[in-house]
C-alpha cells in the first residue's frame, strides 16, 4: 500500500527528472519502461487525440509496465510534449533535425505539455498534467550553429532541444508556466499527492 515505507521508481531514463526528486529530497530508484512511443503517438495523432492527453497516455503506458515489472512499488511515471503551431515535435534524431526543428521555433511560442502519473501495479492512482508557454526570440543563424556547438549531444534528449537551466535560456524572450513543467515534471503537484498519501513528511 502507499505510504509512509512506500517504494518509489522513476519509470523514467531522464536524468533531468531524476534530479529534481534527487533535490527535492526523495529517495528512490529509476527504472526505464521501454515502449514504442512512436506508435501511440501516431495512433493517438491519427485520432486527432489532444497533446494532453498523448502526454499522459505515455506516462501511464511507461508506469503501468514498470508497475507490473517491480509489483509492491510506487511508480512515477512522466512524458513531455512540445506543440508549436498545431504540430507535435520529438526528440530530435541528430544535429540536423535538431538545427530544423529550432528554426521552425525561433520566433515563435510554442507549448510544453508534461503529464506525470502514480501507479501502483495495475493501478493508476493519480494523475496531473501541466503546461507552459515558451517564446523564443528570432536568434541569428550565426547564434544557433554557436548555440549547438556548445550545447552538445545533450541536447539531442530534450524535446525542444535546449535546456532552460542551462545554455538554452539564452533562446527565449518569454516563458509562462512553472518552471518545473518546463524541465519535465510538475513537482509541486507531485509533492503535494506524496505528501497527503504519507510517502514524505507533511
Amino acid at each position: 500500500m502507499i505510504g509512509k515505507n512506500a517504494t518509489l521508481v522513476l519509470a523514467s531514463a531522464s536524468s533531468a527528472r531524476a534530479r529534481l526528486l534527487t533535490e527535492a529530497g526523495l529517495i528512490f530508484s529509476q527504472a526505464p519502461a521501454h515502449v514504442d512511443e512512436s506508435v501511440i503517438k501516431d495512433e493517438m495523432a491519427a485520432r486527432g487525440t489532444p497533446p494532453e492527453d498523448v502526454a499522459m497516455a505515455l506516462s501511464e503506458k511507461k508506469a503501468l509496465k514498470t508497475g507490473a515489472e517491480h509489483p509492491g512499488t510506487v511508480v512515477i511515471g512522466a512524458d513531455q510534449m512540445l506543440e508549436c503551431g498545431g504540430r507535435l515535435y520529438d526528440k530530435p534524431m541528430n544535429r540536423d533535425d535538431a538545427r530544423r526543428q529550432l528554426r521552425a521555433l525561433r520566433g515563435n511560442t510554442h507549448r510544453l505539455i508534461s503529464a506525470v502519473c502514480i501507479v501502483q501495479e495495475e493501478t493508476v492512482l493519480w494523475r496531473h498534467v501541466d503546461h507552459a508557454r515558451m517564446t523564443m526570440r528570432n536568434f541569428s543563424d550565426g547564434f544557433l550553429e554557436q548555440y549547438l556547438e556548445r550545447a552538445g549531444q545533450a541536447v539531442l534528449g530534450s524535446v525542444g532541444v535546449y535546456h532552460l537551466e542551462g545554455l538554452g535560456m539564452q533562446l527565449f524572450e518569454k516563458v509562462d508556466g512553472d518552471y518545473f513543467t518546463v524541465l519535465g515534471l510538475p513537482m509541486l503537484p507531485l509533492l503535494g499527492y506524496l505528501r497527503e498519501k504519507g510517502v514524505i513528511d507533511s
